[in-house]
């Protein structure tokens, strides 16, 4: 079936017998579909995307997906799961380049907010963005691997994850004279209360504030458990397993 719509699409095969002005005029109209075709080959709208199987189609990655920083260069990436600089110490599958994707839609929110932030010499700094579903297992299966299931149960590490949907963010805040991240009160992935939104003092509760309230303002939800992770709504979710690249 994609197939026949790629070709239909591509004006491969016998074109239908359209008089020449209507002809044209579906030459034009039919290339913007492709998108949006491709989705409802890739991705049935009665399933849920939360259990559906992931599309892997990078056509349809493309067409929904976004790297952040060709909207805005100044928007700072240190993909930790790339590296063994993260809880699980060691790569994980599907990272394969240091480029933060996300939803179009969120994209464009981002870099409302760093022009939000500009203005106070501040800028954001993304650890992680969108997250290959295969990670995600890769995360589970660590948890399980170390005898720690309480962080999946207990809503750390998410067996279904907004990261594959490309709506979630984890980031912080970053000084643009120095390049330094701000204080925050814990590490990025720190797996405990003292990473909950609501518990911090004195500069670290400025700085997670500052950072929520730039987040909120242009539409970001805040999770409650990890003062780094924001998600965005959008009416279509879509979950993938395609390579970072």
């Amino acid at each position: 079936m994609e197939g026949a719509i790629l070709a239909m699409i591509g004006g491969r095969g016998t074109p239908r017998p359209y008089g020449p002005v209507t002809y044209r005029r579906r030459r034009r109209i039919l290339p913007t579909m492709l998108p949006l075709l491709l989705l409802l080959v890739a991705a049935p709208p009665q399933t849920p995307a939360d259990t559906a199987p992931p599309v892997t189609d990078r056509r349809v990655f493309d067409s929904l997906m976004v790297d952040v920083r060709t909207l805005d260069p100044t928007i700072a990436v240190d993909l930790r799961y790339r590296t063994d600089s993260n809880f699980t110490g060691a790569p994980l599958s599907g990272y394969e380049a240091d480029r933060a994707y996300t939803r179009r839609e969120a994209a464009a929110a981002l870099v409302r907010v760093q022009a939000r932030l500009r203005r106070q010499g501040l800028g954001l700094l993304i650890y992680d963005s969108y997250r290959p579903a295969r990670a995600t297992a890769a995360m589970v299966a660590w948890a399980s691997r170390v005898g720690r299931p309480e962080l999946v149960t207990g809503g750390y590490i998410a067996s279904r994850s907004r990261h594959n949907l490309g709506l979630a963010i984890d980031l912080t805040l970053r000084d643009l004279k120095t390049g330094r991240p701000l204080e925050m009160g814990t590490p990025f992935d720190t797996f405990s209360p003292d990473a909950h939104e609501a518990n911090a003092t004195g500069l670290a509760r400025t700085d997670r504030d500052l950072l929520r309230h730039a987040m909120e303002a242009e539409g970001f939800q805040q999770y409650d458990m990890e003062w780094w992770h924001y998600s965005f709504p959008v009416d279509r979710e879509v979950r993938f397993d395609v390579p970072i690249q």
